[in-house]
């Protein structure tokens, strides 16, 4: 009976931590967590690539770039993810937030090997001002609504419970997004 208790347990760990594992940028040598939700590899980090422009680390100090990653414009995170990875679109966060929500994974640490590892870098917005750190995270799709606007999906934590949420004019018919000026984080997900 030992035996196979001691089985099913290892077996079930493997399977829990199968989708966790590391990917080497060869832009930069910069290392990721991964991690594979629903049979879709996500990078667990906020990406940290910097490009020669529309790329920004918070307070434009670089000692953020290793926790928080890079913040960048809209236009720059359509093409800043490595190859074989890209931008997620916007149905492909709803995914993610659903399986978040359903697990209430979202408060797991982020070196829980089964987290997404949310990365609270804040934002800067279409003026300049940096704000939300350690508050909230909003990160690009490649979901384009018009000339000026882009859609995002945010992470925040009000009053210690989180919220994630997406910009999604499907669920409100006059939604805007956000400025594509605005710099966001950037996560990639692995192209199948």
């Amino acid at each position: 009976m030992k035996k196979i208790l001691s089985v099913l347990f290892f077996s079930g760990l493997f399977v829990s931590l199968a989708g966790q594992g590391k990917f080497t940028d060869q832009r930069d040598g910069n290392v990721y967590k991964t991690i594979t939700v629903q049979g879709v590899t996500w990078m667990a980090e906020n990406l940290r690539f910097k490009t020669a422009e529309g790329c920004f680390s918070f307070d434009k100090d670089p000692n953020n770039v290793p926790i928080y990653g890079v913040l960048y414009e809209w236009k720059t995170a359509r093409k800043v993810c490595p190859d074989g990875w890209h931008l997620p679109s916007g149905a492909e966060f709803m995914v993610l937030a659903n399986y978040n929500n359903e697990k209430d994974s979202w408060k797991l640490k982020a070196s829980d090997p089964t987290s997404f590892g949310i990365q609270l870098a804040g934002m800067q917005d279409y003026e300049g001002t940096f704000s939300e750190m350690d508050e909230g995270a909003y990160f690009w799709t490649s979901n384009e609504y018009d000339k000026e606007h882009a859609e995002y999906f945010s992470y925040m934590l009000v009053i210690e419970k989180p919220i994630a949420d997406i910009s999604r004019k499907e669920d409100i018919a006059d939604i805007h997004g956000s400025e594509k000026t605005n710099k966001y984080s950037v996560r990639c997900v692995k192209n199948q």
